[in-house]
């Protein structure tokens, strides 16, 4: 049984109690015991994917998890097959699988049987298999000439310079920080991205022959003019690095810090302590993670006169702290508009925070930092409050006061534009078009936080994305619109290309009776870009209760929080991954369960012969046998066959 047992649904009914009224059988054009339907297998996205901002093919390497896709090639192993599905679409699954909320998990079909499949944790377990083994990522087979600028090493213009090399273009990309990485190396502390880890995620890209140069800063090292002319493509990735104020009096006091400046300070090297009290305005993953690193930096009662924490945020100076200094307890206050279970930072981060000792307070809101005679924040008055959408309404009679010597706004972010003002949309952020280009600027794209802030998954995603649009532009066929469902598709004439099954040329002239040819591929329909296949449209009564396989984390108790920077999470075994690997309900792709084969009253459908088979090519249909009756859709857990007009 696992910890989420008080959620499940230990069983699945199609029909509830007083669920006594006949469907409608217009859909099922039944006559005379036959019809002119039958069975067509219709390819549709799941809705793992299509929560996934990154888009990757999460059904497709959980079938590989499971044994029921097997590597193309002799001798290769189900964990490198998974690891070149994942990294078409995101190159990091080792940081994804460690640091990403799991929107696809929230959405997995399977919560609707008991519990979602822990997708995230195969993820962790293919990727840190993959460092380990020092997978790498698939060369360019040819050079196109073509030469791409990224500007900004974050997941989003990590993710484009991949996909643009392996296309064959030139990428160079230009990092105003010292080392690559973005948001997961200076957003976010090392014991939630392990520095050795992301360092290999990274280098991975670098081995593809993309050039670096860090410490540039594009508008100061180097002026958009430049990049014009030295470049026929342009990625802008630069992310949101200036973090937004409270907009409240007071919080210019110097001790007043932005979320981004706290932890931009951390992650370098430069803050070796914080103050003793501490505020947090925010609810997100941000705001976690610096109260977070606060209560594990600790401070000390004799820092050197005048070395404020702030000093060592803002720059000024690093802390030089000796090793043997007494640490104690810092008292961290972590503070919401929104309830605390509605607070935007995923639930594992808020209960490990509860139990480090943060405490977390929802449904107030900021109303003025307190500074006293040196112009120094003291406290921070503050109210109840409830919510308007996204506006907060104070409530009267609530005011109360937290004394502190830090408040640090977590509340957004927007882009850095010294010296590139011109791509600035006048909001802090640069405006694109349906395909990630730069309005108004042509050759210029744009992805990543810079665009909106969100995930480092949907910066992945907007990376992938962009780099198609590229790719189109600098071929001369420049795309203006994205598909509905806009991921990484399974692709079934790719998937019988690398089986040595390609369909046979096809000679332009009328034919009838298809299925008797080998040109086409007969009965098969791909909706997956306009359509993502729901729950009530599975047999769910095919799955039983499998308890999920639960990552182990190291829960750290808040008296023994301070000094401790190691990893929380540990990773599945082969045999935990390969067991969520079986959890899958391949949702919309046939899973190869035999039902329509075994049910079919007319032996219509049959198994294809050994030699043809593919993923979605298990079974076929016999039309001459087919009569209609609908069985084996009825039958068909995962939803892949409908039916459709035929003969």
């Amino acid at each position: 049984m696992n910890d989420m047992a008080d959620k499940t649904k230990l069983n699945w009914r199609r029909f509830e109690d007083g669920d006594n009224t006949a469907p409608p059988m217009h859909d099922k054009i039944m006559t005379a015991g036959h019809s002119h339907k039958c069975p067509t297998y219709v390819h549709r996205a799941p809705p793992c994917q299509g929560s996934c901002p990154s888009g990757h093919d999460i059904r497709g390497w959980l079938a590989i998890a499971r044994g029921q896709d097997k590597p193309p090639v002799e001798g290769m192993s189900w964990q490198e097959y998974a690891f070149q599905r994942m990294v078409e679409a995101n190159p990091f699954p080792a940081t994804m699988g460690r640091v990403c909320p799991a929107p696809c998990e929230s959405g997995c079909n399977r919560n609707e049987v008991e519990d979602f499949v822990g997708i995230n944790s195969v993820e962790q377990y293919v990727g840190d298999w993959a460092i380990e083994h020092k997978l790498v990522l698939k060369a360019p087979t040819q050079e196109s000439g073509k030469k791409v600028a990224v500007i900004g090493a974050g997941p989003a213009g990590l993710t484009a310079a991949m996909q643009l090399r392996q296309q064959g273009h030139s990428v160079t990309i230009f990092e105003a920080h010292a080392e690559l990485g973005g948001m997961m190396r200076y957003g976010i502390p090392g014991y939630r991205t392990p520095r050795d880890m992301l360092d290999a995620e990274i280098k991975r890209i670098l081995d593809l022959g993309v050039v670096a140069k860090t410490a540039t800063k594009i508008g100061t090292d180097v002026t958009i003019d430049q990049l014009e002319n030295d470049f026929d493509a342009i990625f802008w990735g630069i992310g949101a690095q200036v973090g937004r104020p409270l907009p409240i009096p007071g919080f210019d006091a110097p001790n007043c810090l932005t979320g981004v400046q706290f932890l931009e300070a951390f992650n370098k090297g430069r803050l070796k302590y914080t103050t003793k009290r501490i505020v947090v305005v925010g609810g997100g993953d941000t705001s976690i993670d610096v109260a977070s690193v606060a209560r594990r930096l600790g401070h000390i009662n004799t820092p050197h006169a005048g070395d404020h924490p702030e000093t060592a945020v803002l720059g000024y100076v690093a802390h030089d702290v000796a090793s043997s200094a007494q640490r104690e307890g810092v008292t961290a206050v972590l503070t919401s508009l929104f309830p605390i279970e509605e607070m935007t930072a995923a639930e594992r981060e808020r209960e490990d925070a509860k139990r480090e000792g943060i405490d977390l307070r929802g449904s107030v809101m900021p109303l003025e930092v307190i500074k006293d005679d040196d112009g120094r924040a003291t406290a921070i008055r503050m109210c109840e409050c409830t919510m308007d959408g996204m506006k907060p309404i104070p409530t009267e009679g609530t005011e109360f006061t937290i004394e502190c010597d830090m408040v640090v706004s977590a509340i957004g972010q927007m882009g850095d534009f010294d010296g590139i003002d011109d791509i600035n949309n006048g909001n802090g952020f640069i405006a694109i078009d349906k395909v990630y280009g730069v309005k108004d600027r042509n050759k210029h794209f744009a992805g990543g936080d810079i665009v909106k802030p969100h995930l480092l998954t949907t910066a992945i995603g907007h990376g992938r994305i962009a780099a198609e649009g590229i790719d189109h532009f600098l071929a001369g066929s420049p795309i203006d619109r994205r598909p509905k469902v806009d991921v990484h598709q399974f692709n079934l004439l790719e998937e019988l290309h690398q089986r040595g099954l390609d369909p046979e040329e096809y000679d332009h002239n009328p034919k009838r009776g298809t299925s008797e040819s080998h040109f086409a591929i007969h009965n098969y329909e791909d909706r997956a870009k306009t359509h993502i296949i729901p729950a009530d449209e599975l047999f769910l009564g095919e799955f039983g209760y499998t308890p999920r396989e639960v990552r182990k984390e190291i829960h750290i108790s808040a008296d023994s929080v301070v000094g401790n920077f190691e990893e929380r999470i540990e990773g599945l075994t082969e045999e935990q991954a390969r067991h969520e690997g079986e959890r899958c309900m391949s949702c919309g792709m046939c899973f190869e369960c035999n039902n329509c084969v075994v049910y079919c009253p007319q032996d219509a459908v049959f198994r294809v012969p050994k030699d043809q088979y593919a993923i979605g090519r298990f079974v076929d249909t016999d039309y001459t046998k087919c009569i209609g009756c609908h069985i084996c859709m009825d039958v068909c857990p995962t939803g892949y066959i409908q039916m459709g007009l035929g003969e």
